[in-house]
């Protein structure tokens, strides 16, 4: 019996998580992974397709009917429908533009909607669906509204009601547990009045950046938050679990910048694609080392006349590359996480000046020894040790003013600063060592 069926024969379909349906799927083949694909439940082949990777989004609607996929939009949350038209936009548009005329009008005006933020705007990850009262209904009507709305799943997910006056402007978010505490037989807003709480919303507005939102959650430990237009009329939430899928792909694209990959390339199957987004990386990787090349060799006659350079030269770049990527990976990582504020720039770089000084005298004296007793040439040793400590210094110096002057001109940190700072160890290195060598040494 196949895994997937067992799984299903084992467990109710009210039971089933998605992304568990979307495991078993993963470890199958192409063969069995579309014999499989037929026995998900219809309801819930949407969030399935959604939590697999985008590799296997074209499987899906390879193996599934126009009608099938409508059906799997019209079971999706609004934002969920957004990603899922968008995603089958990128496979097929004649398909998508076909399951999007099967749609209902209440849908198309969703999606169209939802489409007209940018990517980078809170709106982009906003679900329509909300939960609303007005200020003067009673309690005990707003319970059994909620009540009746639930059992017809016409809302799903729901931590807070939000109470709204005259032209929907959101007015106090109520949590779900504080709504059960209150007087049944008052209306919201008496309640409210009574109440030592506050009930004054943390919300956002649709054209806020999303970068910004998800500090909000972070800072404020929230699970869901508003959203607003500029006049303040509700228009949506977010919950915590898209945020947790913007922070996850927050993480992923800096990791990949910091590398020199494009994550949208990486997550393609198309090696020609990824490939050429790389080679562009390497092909500036290439001219940096180029120009380090074209240092060591204003130098050539010192390597010639003394091996030992040669032999001791990488360690120096080395070291100072690494210190300069501690740095710099500290520095991009508290930038995207919000850490560090306009004016904090100088307190971090003297922070991982400070830093590379202390490591820079450390294994300066270590390595000096080394090198000393290595070659017999004490000289070498103080050579080395000179040119270490100025290498780490300006790893650290330049690790953390790197980003941060990319921050300052609306740059993404992570984006070339490797390359950046590759280049100025190497730099530093080779030309503060094979400098010194030649006016300590010859």
């Amino acid at each position: 019996m196949h895994k997937l069926e067992e799984y299903l024969n084992f467990h109710e379909l009210s039971e089933i998580h998605p992304s568990d349906i979307a495991k078993i799927l993963k470890q199958l083949d192409d063969k069995e992974f579309v014999d499989a694909l037929k026995l998900v439940p219809k309801d819930l082949i949407g969030d399935v397709a959604l939590a697999l990777p985008d590799r296997y989004f074209d499987d899906v609607v390879e193996n599934l009917s126009v009608d099938e996929l409508s059906h799997a939009v019209t079971e999706l949350e609004s934002d969920d429908q957004v990603d899922f038209m968008n995603e089958l936009g990128e496979v097929d548009e004649n398909i998508a533009s076909e399951v999007f005329d099967t749609l209902d009008e209440e849908d198309k005006q969703e999606i169209t909607r939802l489409q007209t933020y940018d990517e980078d705007e809170a709106g982009a990850y906003m679900q329509l669906e909300v939960f609303t009262a007005g200020k003067e209904e009673v309690v005990h009507d707003v319970i059994k509204r909620f009540g009746e709305l639930r059992k017809a799943k016409t809302i799903e997910n729901i931590q807070n009601l939000f109470i709204v006056e005259e032209g929907n402007k959101l007015r106090f978010t109520v949590g779900l547990d504080d709504l059960l505490v209150f007087d049944f037989d008052k209306t919201l807003f008496e309640n409210i009045q009574q109440s030592e709480d506050s009930f004054e919303p943390k919300k956002a507005e649709d054209r806020e950046d999303i970068r910004d939102v998800v500090h909000y959650f972070e800072e404020y430990d929230l699970s869901v938050m508003p959203i607003v237009n500029a006049y303040g009329v509700l228009v949506g939430r977010i919950t915590s679990d898209d945020i947790y899928d913007i922070i996850n792909e927050q993480a992923t694209e800096q990791m990949y910048n910091l590398a020199g990959v494009d994550d949208e390339a990486e997550d393609d199957d198309e090696v020609l694609k990824a490939g050429k987004k790389r080679a562009s990386w390497l092909s500036i990787n290439l001219f940096t080392a180029i120009f380090a090349s074209i240092v060591i060799g204003l130098f050539s006659n010192t390597i010639e006349s003394m091996v030992a350079l040669a032999v001791l030269m990488p360690i120096v770049a080395s070291m100072g590359g690494n210190a300069g990527t501690q740095s710099l990976t500290v520095v991009v990582r508290q930038l995207a996480l919000g850490d560090i504020s306009q004016g904090d720039a100088m307190r971090i770089i003297k922070k991982e000046v400070i830093i590379s000084l202390m490591n820079g005298v450390f294994f300066a004296i270590i390595m000096g020894a080394v090198a000393a007793i290595w070659f017999n040439m004490n000289m070498l040793g103080v050579v080395i040790a000179l040119s270490m400590l100025i290498n780490l210094l300006a790893a650290g110096f330049f690790g953390a003013a790197i980003p941060l002057f990319l921050k300052r001109m609306d740059i993404d940190p992570a984006i070339g600063s490797t390359v950046i700072l590759t280049t100025v160890t190497d730099v530093v290195g080779f030309f503060s060592f094979l400098a010194l060598a030649t006016y300590i040494l010859l």
